[in-house]
């Protein structure tokens, strides 16, 4: 899963990243102008964005991404504690709001329950299809009380899969939203994600739900 961190204080930025590193893959933008144009061409689980920024403000941010369409659930995270502050960020289209100087757990915990909120088909963090079950807490998946060995990117990529089971995933897609538009790798690398996920979920029986739509992507389906 992937976070955008918007942040202007380098420090603060990395003291975040910090918080969410072990969990989360993330992305930085040191101002709004950055932040938007992050969002707008890369695939994100959530964003986590400042409000006192050069060039944009927070505020101004928010209205960018929402009047582009872009929905990805927003945690501000901000010195300004006002009520006025925080009905204006509300307003503007942000999704929760936490003040600065936060708790670091409390930020996790916050973050933890937009994804799932936003996403819906989170619960616990547990994703279930028949009896394949995988544990993003633990990044562990199992299927009949036997665990399924993934490597890596085989995880993120199953729960892409799952997450958006019956429709047609494009390798870019995929790649945007695994590895990042500042990969130095190619999306030929999906293919061979994909070949290794197929011969664990073989072992399994599941490999039949995961087709391959030649020259476009992928689909997870029955």
């Amino acid at each position: 899963m992937r976070i955008l961190i918007i942040e202007d204080d380098k420090i603060l930025a990395k003291t975040v990243e910090q918080c969410l590193e072990k969990k989360y893959d993330v992305d930085h933008a040191y101002d709004g102008e950055e932040g938007v144009l992050y969002a707008k061409q890369e695939i994100y689980d959530a964003i986590i964005l400042d409000i006192m920024m050069p060039i944009m403000n927070g505020y101004e941010v928010l209205s960018k991404l929402r009047n582009d369409k872009i929905f990805t659930p927003v945690l501000i995270l901000t010195a300004k504690d006002g009520i006025s502050d925080k009905v204006k960020g509300f307003r503007a289209g942000a999704d929760d709001y936490l003040v600065k100087p936060f708790n670091r757990e409390e930020l996790l915990v916050r973050l933890e329950a937009l994804i799932r909120r936003t996403n819906g088909n989170y619960t616990e963090n547990i994703i279930e299809y028949k009896d394949l079950v995988l544990d993003l807490n633990n990044r562990k998946a199992s299927a009949n009380g036997k665990e399924v060995l993934l490597q890596g990117k085989q995880f993120d990529m199953l729960e892409y899969l799952i997450n958006s089971k019956n429709t047609i995933i494009t390798k870019e897609q995929i790649f945007d939203k695994i590895w990042g538009f500042n990969s130095e790798t190619t999306t030929n690398v999906i293919e061979v994600y994909a070949s290794g996920l197929r011969k664990e979920l073989k072992k399994i029986g599941y490999d039949g739900y995961l087709k391959t739509i030649r020259g476009v992507g992928y689909i997870w389906s029955e």
